[in-house]
């Protein structure tokens, strides 16, 4: 985990990637595949995301559990020792990251970066963060832009990676049916031998209120135009009031019984999809919705007529329960998953107390209406993000 900083997320992120394909034991993609097949099948994959104001570099690797190994093999140990591998002993040519390999994982990230671009949906929602957040480090994109990633060389790899091993902040998670004092041991032993310096310390700003409303309409040629609405909430980790934001939100617009599926979809017709999402870090949330272009405006005007509904009040005993059922379910669901239970503790390593989802089930229940309301009367509009397009058929 590193600061985002505008000058240093293309080379971040593009070096996640890269280093997934090779490592000075493993020299080419072929011999990292081939150790891969040996252990059962295992796979190694990179992502780069953002939390708040930090930018998240992850590598994983999944496997069997060593339980059902054929000749009791240490299958997650063999990963932990494949990972150490190619994050801290990388493959380099003549000093550098070698061309080839640079060059396809540019190409790769180019190509990812413009299927985001042409997933309007994803676009509208970027944009209006980007808007929103311009003056704060979450306005930047978690790779960079493709003007970044297209400007990099292969030797403005090196120096990121020597950066991300001295300076970034590094959490080890292992779940599953594997030896997690034996995985952290090896990680332990691995970082011992780098060069740490001083860590960098991650932060998030957070915004409390709009200041102003910012508006921007865009045109393309797209079958349906895309409204995104940001607010500021007031309310982010580790802020004790999040389980009352959360359910606000869910009440709101975050499931087919909220207020904007039921009225601004089903009631009034004037959108194709409607619904708000919390980042729980940034403490704001987007109302996204596909429309028509003669009905933004409407569209928007019922949407803040239902925002005001929530802090007068206007929501029953019956949403509550609703959405209580709703938040405590995606908890528990999230334990059928690695992914899911990775995301969930990730996050939780910005909190002051790390939670479990089932302590988080019961916070949730725990909330009351007022202070549902008192969370939504903290709520309100900084930016408005129109995508025009020409009538048509929903995309």
């Amino acid at each position: 985990m590193l600061p985002v900083q505008k000058d240093q997320v293309a080379a971040n992120g593009l070096l996640a990637f890269l280093l997934t394909r090779a490592s000075r034991e493993y020299p080419d993609f072929t011999k990292l595949a081939q150790r891969l097949a040996e252990l059962y099948g295992a796979s190694l994959n990179a992502d780069v995301s953002k939390l708040g104001d930090v930018q998240v570099l992850s590598i994983s690797a999944t496997g069997l559990s060593d339980r059902l190994t054929l000749n009791g093999e240490k299958i997650s140990e063999a990963l932990a020792n494949l990972l150490c591998s190619v994050l801290f002993n990388p493959l380099l040519e003549n000093g550098q990251f070698p061309r080839e390999s640079f060059l396809q994982e540019q190409r790769q990230t180019l190509e990812m970066l413009d299927a985001e671009y042409n997933d309007k949906r994803i676009y509208a929602k970027q944009r209006c963060e980007e808007l929103m957040c311009a003056e704060e480090p979450y306005g930047v994109g978690r790779c960079g832009t493709k003007e970044q990633i297209a400007a990099l060389s292969r030797e403005d790899l090196l120096p990121a990676w020597k950066r991300l091993v001295e300076t970034a902040r590094i959490e080890v998670m292992a779940m599953g049916d594997c030896n997690t004092t034996r995985i952290y041991e090896l990680f332990c032993q691995a970082v011992a031998g780098l060069a740490r310096g001083e860590v960098r310390h991650c932060t998030t700003e957070n915004v409390a209120a709009a200041r102003t409303v910012k508006n921007e309409v865009e045109s393309m040629d797209v079958a349906q135009s895309k409204l995104v609405m940001g607010f500021r909430t007031g309310i982010a980790i580790p802020d004790s009031r999040l389980s009352a934001a959360k359910l606000m939100c869910t009440i709101f617009g975050g499931t087919p019984h909220s207020k904007l599926f039921l009225n601004v979809r089903e009631k009034l017709s004037l959108c194709y999809y409607c619904s708000s999402q919390l980042n729980s870090m940034k403490g704001i949330m987007l109302v996204q919705s596909g429309v028509e272009t003669k009905n933004i405006e409407r569209a928007k005007e019922e949407i803040l007529a239902q925002l005001q509904q929530m802090k007068d009040g206007d929501f029953s005993e019956d949403d509550i329960i609703a959405a209580k059922k709703s938040l405590c379910n995606s908890y528990k669901t999230l334990a059928d998953s690695l992914g899911g239970l990775e995301s969930w503790y990730l996050s939780q390593t910005f909190a002051s107390t790390v939670r479990s989802p089932e302590e988080s089930a019961a916070e949730i229940n725990a909330v009351t209406k007022e202070e549902i309301v008192e969370a939504a009367r903290l709520v309100s509009l900084d930016t408005v993000y129109s995508l025009i397009g020409k009538e048509g058929s929903a995309q």
